[in-house]
């Protein structure tokens, strides 16, 4: 993927939930057309990320609608879509003896970029 095949592009930060987690649903639309991803996302058994990830790629689809008018929906692909790791919150719980014990909480950035393929 080069620079000037990308269409459009979006980006979501600081979603509560892991990266291990939600690269499993990334992982599923990976260089698939937009509409044959959002349906995966719409039946996926993971609904927390999946409508994160759905709401994510209509916001890339409304980019390039916007960026470029003659795009085709219908052409448009991921080209790659990736989920890195944010900040994790550190939180403590009560152990027995009166410890703590640290519970870490993880955030997610995930990133989207969609290409044009003409001809299927």
């Amino acid at each position: 993927m080069k620079k000037q095949d990308i269409i459009s592009k979006a980006a979501v930060k600081h979603v509560r939930i892991s990266p291990r987690k939600s690269r499993l649903v990334a992982n599923l639309i990976k260089d698939r057309y937009v509409g044959e991803a959002l349906t995966i996302l719409k039946f996926s058994k993971k609904r927390k990320i999946s409508a994160i990830i759905e709401k994510l790629l209509r916001s890339a689809i409304a980019n390039a609608q916007q960026k470029s008018p003659e795009a085709d929906v219908d052409d448009l692909y991921i080209g790659e879509i990736y989920v890195n790791q944010g900040p994790t919150w550190k939180r403590f719980r009560a152990a027995a003896m009166g410890r703590a014990v640290r519970i870490l909480k993880r955030t997610s950035h995930i990133h989207i970029f969609l290409e044009e393929r003409k001809g299927r």
